[in-house]
This record gives C-alpha cells, structure tokens and sequence, in this order.
C-alpha cells in the first residue's frame, strides 16, 4: 500500500467507472469530498484557453468530487501538464490564490501532499498516460481507504494490482534495455552416459501345504481280568455266592486321541540387496610386433623377438 507521511493514499485506475464507483463507495465508508482528490487527462481535442482552464478547474476545486462527472465540464489547461481534469483539493492546489493561473504541475501537488518526488513523477506519468489518479487524506484510516481502491482495481507504484503494469513502467523497462550490452550465447550438445535399471527377472516367494502321513508309537495300559483256580481248604469262609448271584468287575483301558496343533517350526525372511558385478568384455583386437631376419653371418645384438 502506498502512504504518506501525512497518510495519503493514492490509486492508479485504467477504467474512469471503476474510479467513480471507488469515489462513492469512499463516500459510503465516512470520507469526506475534503479528503478526497481526483485527477485524470481530458482529451476533447479543443484545446482551451488558460483563462478558460482556470475557471473551470477553480469551479472543480471548489465543488464537490461529484461534479467531475455528472457535470462534464470542470476541465482546465495546465501549460506545464496538458489538458487536466481535477477535483478536491489537489484542484486546488494547482491554482494560485488570484486568477485562475497554474501555479503548478501535478508532481507540485502531490509533492504537497506529502509524496516524495519520485513517486509524484510516477503518478504524473500515469495521468498523462490517460489513467484516472484518486488521492486520500486517510488521517489514520490508510488501510480502510487502500482496501476500497485496491478492491475496485486499483494499483499504485508499490505494488501492481489485477489491472497488470503501468504504462510509464513498461517504458522505462524498455528504456533501460536500449544501450544494455548485448550477451549471445553458445550452446553445445554433450552426451551424457547413463545406466538404467531394467527387470531382468523376478522370483516369487510362496507357501504350500504338503499332507505326510505320521506313526507315533505311544505306550497305553488296560485292564485284563485274571481268574484262578486255587484248591479249596474244605472249611466254609462265609462268603459263597448262592445260584443266581453273578460278580461285576468293571475293565478299563487307556484311548488315544490324536489332535492337531499349528506351530511355527521356522521363519524364511525376502529382501534385496545390490550386489556388485564385473562384466567381462571379449574381442579380438590387431597388434604389431617387429620381427629381424638375419641373412649371411651377421651379428645381430639385442632382445628382439622372432628372429629370422
């Protein structure tokens, strides 16, 4: 957000409705036309007079902000701007007290108003560039009045809004590239050796259930009954069974039951790992050797190999 020392804040519009529609809605948010300032470019092709641009601009300062539009005729002629449309106390500013004359330019006002002078030449820029330029003296309400304009499109020399680059910045970027040295640059292609992973097999891990027939061999005890025949002493003990009488000796014997129970006998673990290799390459390749045939009785010295 672009403010002040003395709290001013000032949007760019490119579209004069948007402009209007901020003016009313600063309107609706409490500003005063005392507080607000509007300046664009009028671009009838009639020229005008200074005394006629004098009266003109002196009704617009003294009229409300709304009479810049509904009534269509407070424009002036600035000598030092060009043809100017202003309200609000910037209007003002830009008139001496006697006369109607220019006292000034539109970097003069806004310097008066408390911006620097390089952003009032900036702002300038964009007025002559045929940009709507609307002033706030915010007197602490600098965010509530940015937050209307920048809402409606505007954008300021801090930061652009939706509305894109301004005019006068766009020129001096292209400016500034005129007498720039100039870099060409050379490209090569280069070859670049890479090794790629590609499957080369994969190896499948499961489980299979098997049926094996098991004999366990396993001790049990039983019962048998035992019957003896002992001679008899001829005395009576008391104790013989009358006809009829029978005697029940229970036999018991031990049953297996066989049950079956999962337990884990072993664990297999699957993973990878990299594993590094050494590729051998085969071919066959030239290779010269120097031979020395000897002819007639001649000494040959040296280590030369295959002597003729």
């Amino acid at each position: 957000m672009a403010t002040t020392k003395k709290s001013t804040v000032v949007g760019v519009f490119k579209d004069e409705s948007r402009a209007q529609e901020a003016v009313r809605e600063l309107h609706k948010a409490g500003f005063r036309d005392q507080q607000i300032s509007v300046v664009t470019r009028h671009n009838d092709g009639s020229g005008g007079t200074s005394t006629a641009a004098g009266a003109a601009t002196g009704a617009a300062a003294g009229a409300g902000i709304a009479a810049l539009w509904s009534l269509g005729m407070t424009f002036g002629v600035v000598p030092v701007i060009g043809p100017i449309l202003a309200a609000g106390p910037i209007a003002a500013a830009l008139l001496s007290a006697a006369g109607g004359a220019a006292a000034g330019s539109v970097v003069g006002a806004l310097v008066g108003m408390g911006l620097s002078e390089d952003d009032a030449h900036y702002y300038e820029g964009e007025v002559n560039a045929g940009n709507v330029l609307v002033t706030v003296h915010a007197n602490g309400r600098a965010d509530e009045a940015w937050a209307v304009m920048q809402r409606l499109g505007a954008y300021n020399r801090q930061a652009a809004a939706s509305t894109g680059s301004t005019t006068r910045s766009a020129t001096k970027s292209k400016t500034a590239r005129t007498g720039a040295e100039q870099t060409v640059q050379v490209q090569e292609e280069q070859l670049r050796v890479q090794k790629t992973p590609v499957e080369t097999g994969e190896v499948r891990v499961r489980k299979e259930a098997h049926v094996e027939h098991q004999t366990i061999d396993l001790p049990v005890e039983r019962e048998e009954v035992v019957i003896e025949h002992r001679p008899a002493s001829g005395r009576s003990t008391g104790s013989t069974m009358r006809p009829g009488e029978e005697v029940r000796i229970p036999v018991r014997e031990e049953q297996v039951r066989v049950e079956k129970e999962t337990v884990i006998n072993e664990e297999v673990g699957v993973s990878k790992r990299k594993v590094k290799d050494t590729r051998r390459v085969q071919g066959d390749v030239r290779k010269e050797e120097v031979k020395v045939e000897q002819k007639g009785n001649v000494k040959v010295s040296g280590s030369a190999k295959n002597r003729g």
